[in-house]
């Protein structure tokens, strides 16, 4: 007989995975392991999703981590930058290939001006211009625009992105720091590496000890590839089905909270993996989310969880040495209302340590 996991099963289990049921004792490098990664591809807003899952975390100790190329921001799922360890960019990245590859050829700005171009050449050419130092895209696509002079150069510089495993270099995403966007090629930044001998399951397998349990829409979407149900048809899981009918899998030894486990509160930054890598988010997404009209507005919104659930959005502004953390909740908060502003007087401590005011507007 097939378990059936209501919305709260889930959710507690989608939140335990995701190290925001509770604040984990993990270092940085484990929990960016343990997450299969963790979205980036702003500088610095998602040191609050490591401030949100980690006990004592200081941003010192994720942008050290970056400077000594322990982590690295690389494209990867979803043709987005993620902040992975070395060891998942090198075993990720072949296989989401086929995602960037898609972008890159029926991308409407930059499909047409690099169709029938000689990519192997291309990439060579890329490879051997980024290698003594990392680059800019101004500067990359200036001297491609050299060797392919007929080629649109903003053009030349997406395919290489999307064809050579490009890291994203310090001090861009190092906490209280700036910098151009450059990069450089993996193996020039890290030294050559083995060939990747990961395969689609154990990629699976990663996302479920992540994310799961979990569908095969939610795995393609996480992803960014198609066709994988056969490929978790095929491997030893757990079958679950979703109180709403939805067929759910997750590895075998995996710990399922008591749906009623308190979830405390807990403020997401604007790309947290949490909001992005389901097909049906309804295990997190509330109606009143939905009702927010969140999918067209730029920039992202930043978005609180009470009771494990979206419960509002907030704000962080500064002048001078006054900041200020304003919650906008969907409904009143009634008895977490204290419990939100604690969490959010905590965070503005960790953002603006210097302010010598700090106010929670709720």
């Amino acid at each position: 007989m097939t378990h059936v996991l209501g919305r709260r099963a889930l959710n507690r289990a989608t939140l335990d995975r995701q190290l925001l049921l509770r604040r984990s004792d993990l270092s940085v490098v484990d929990a960016v392991r343990r997450l299969a990664g963790l979205q980036a591809q702003t500088p610095h807003s998602w040191y609050v999703g490591l401030w949100s899952r980690l006990t004592d975390f200081a941003p010192e100790q994720a942008a050290g981590l970056l400077v000594d190329r322990t982590l690295i921001r690389i494209a990867l799922m979803r043709s987005t930058i993620h902040l992975v360890t070395p060891d998942d960019a090198r075993g990720l990245r072949p296989l989401i290939q086929p995602v960037l590859d898609r972008d890159l050829y029926q991308n409407h700005t930059h499909g047409k001006p690099i169709a029938g171009i000689d990519m192997t050449r291309l990439i060579a050419d890329g490879v051997e211009l980024l290698a003594p130092k990392p680059l800019t895209n101004k500067d990359l696509g200036a001297l491609l625009a050299e060797r392919w002079p007929d080629r649109a150069p903003a053009s030349l510089v997406y395919a290489i992105r999307n064809q050579v495993p490009l890291v994203q270099v310090p001090p861009r995403g190092v906490w209280g720091r700036s910098g151009p966007i450059a990069h450089t090629t993996i193996d020039a930044w890290l030294g050559v590496g083995s060939p990747s001998t990961a395969t689609l399951e154990w990629m699976i397998r990663r996302y479920l000890e992540a994310f799961g349990p979990a569908s095969v829409k939610d795995v393609q979407v996480w992803s960014g590839l198609t066709k994988l149900r056969e490929v978790v048809e095929r491997m030893d899981l757990r079958v679950f089905q979703h109180s709403d009918g939805q067929v759910l899998y997750d590895v075998p030894e995996a710990v399922h909270p008591d749906p009623d486990t308190p979830a405390p509160p807990r403020f997401l930054y604007d790309f947290d993996n949490l909001l992005l890598s389901y097909a049906d988010r309804s295990r997190v997404i509330t109606d009143d989310h939905g009702r927010q009209g969140y999918r067209t507005q730029r920039p992202a919104p930043q978005i609180l969880l009470v009771d494990g659930f979206t419960a509002g959005d907030w704000t962080v502004d500064r002048t001078a040495d006054e900041v200020t953390l304003t919650i906008r909740p969907y409904q009143p908060l009634s008895s977490n209302a204290d419990a939100v502003v604690a969490e959010g007087e905590a965070l503005l401590a960790f953002l603006h340590a210097d302010a010598s005011s700090r106010k929670v507007l709720l």
